[in-house]
């Protein structure tokens, strides 16, 4: 990718004279007012949202409230009735498929792996978009197979079929192959499905390491506590629109949970780490 490709810049407005206009840096990945459904029924309008280069954003929210049809719309996976997406200063929709791929790579909620294909070789499908007539298999490609099995603790299964794996096996692996196609962008959705609370664990702290390492990550969670301790920035969506957005202190309120949720809790600093911890009150069970 060339400087020009990787970094998007406006002239900044003159606040108080003091010295020129400087460059402003645009997010890599935005959605500009637009409106995301399916067939003639539509799930969010008008909707925009910038992601922070660097962070580490979770889309939190009620089931069937738009999260992951937003994170499909800003993965090309949906295309907007209205409005665009913006990648890299350019309508999405206006780049070759691979070249979408080798800039943003994607898990979504549930996939399919071709029958009969071994964890090693559906791993290494994560390569695809930076091959090409010139450019085939490279000692590089196997460094990424190798250490995306590795990061995800599936590489004692490489050689097993995918389709006899366990579900949380199996989603580990979809994990890794997303790793390995190593984009500055990664966009996942409810990453932590199928997995028991210890891989849950392992996999969050994956993702914390690869974006203290650079990577931009959003990611849809069900967990609102897991949620509140790893992310950088939070987005809170109900009924299709956004309702907060911001550091997870900022935005995880008893008030915005009764809001968003329905829940009645008491938020309280967890006592790791510090950042917001949501505890439901549930009824009265004292008597």
């Amino acid at each position: 990718m060339s400087e020009s490709e990787g970094t998007v810049s406006a002239v900044a407005v003159d606040r108080g004279g003091a010295g020129a206009p400087g460059p402003v840096e645009q997010p890599r990945l935005q959605a500009e007012a637009a409106t995301f459904g399916y067939d003639r029924r539509v799930v969010s309008a008008g909707l925009s949202v910038c992601i922070p280069d660097g962070s580490f954003t979770v889309i939190v929210g009620p089931n069937a409230c738009g999260k992951s049809t937003l994170l499909r719309g800003l993965s090309r996976l949906l295309k907007p009735a209205e409005g665009r997406v913006v990648l890299d200063g350019r309508s999405i929709a206006s780049y070759r498929a691979k070249e979408v791929a080798r800039r943003l790579g994607l898990l979504p909620q549930s996939s399919i792996a071709p029958n009969g294909i071994t964890v090693a070789d559906l791993v290494a499908h994560g390569r695809y978009p930076h091959q090409n007539l010139v450019r085939q298999w490279t000692d590089a490609d196997e460094r990424a197979v190798l250490e995306a099995m590795a990061a995800t603790g599936v590489a004692e299964l490489s050689g097993r079929l995918v389709d006899e794996l366990s579900g949380g096996q199996r989603q580990r692996v979809w994990v890794a192959m997303a790793l390995a196609q190593q984009t500055p962008l990664l966009l996942l959705d409810e990453p932590t499905t199928f997995l028991d609370i210890a891989y849950q664990i392992e996999l969050m702290e994956l993702f914390t390491d690869l974006n203290a390492a650079g990577t931009t990550l959003v990611a849809v969670l069900h967990d609102l506590n897991q949620a509140a301790r790893y992310a950088t920035h939070l987005v809170a969506m109900k009924d299709g629109r956004i309702v907060a957005e911001g550091a997870p202190r900022d935005v995880v309120t008893a008030d915005l949970v009764h809001e968003v949720f329905g829940l009645r809790c008491m938020v309280v600093p967890d006592p790791v780490v510090g950042t917001p911890s949501v505890v439901p009150l549930g009824r009265d069970r004292s008597g």
